[in-house]
């Protein structure tokens, strides 16, 4: 079985703990994350769209960017206090009732 969340939140603030300087301010991670979810684009766009890379671009992988964005998801938790599992539970929560309709089922008659 894979890592739990909270597992992986634990494991990150390990991490993050050994450092003096500690956690990115909020600011500073939304930045970060941004970033990472801009790098994650480039790669789509090269895989599934248009846009070629360059000859003496990086090879990157959307798995990878997946990853990092991963991780200052789960550090801008940590340094909020936030449980992610918690989190992910009132999301499904809310598109389990509030979407319950607004999708076609598969097994929908």
């Amino acid at each position: 079985m894979g890592k739990s969340m909270a597992d992986m939140q634990k494991e990150v603030d390990r991490y993050i703990s050994q450092f003096k300087e500690g956690y990115f301010s909020p600011l500073s991670m939304m930045a970060r994350m941004s970033e990472e979810v801009g790098e994650l684009a480039r790669e789509v766009n090269h895989r599934f769209g248009e846009k070629p890379k360059k000859p003496d671009e990086a090879d990157n992988s959307i798995e990878l960017e997946l990853g990092d964005i991963l991780f200052i998801t789960i550090c801008f938790a940590n340094s909020l206090g936030i449980d992610l599992a918690e989190a992910h539970d009132k999301v499904m929560h809310k598109f389990n009732t509030r979407d319950a309709d607004r999708w076609t089922k598969l097994n929908a008659d």
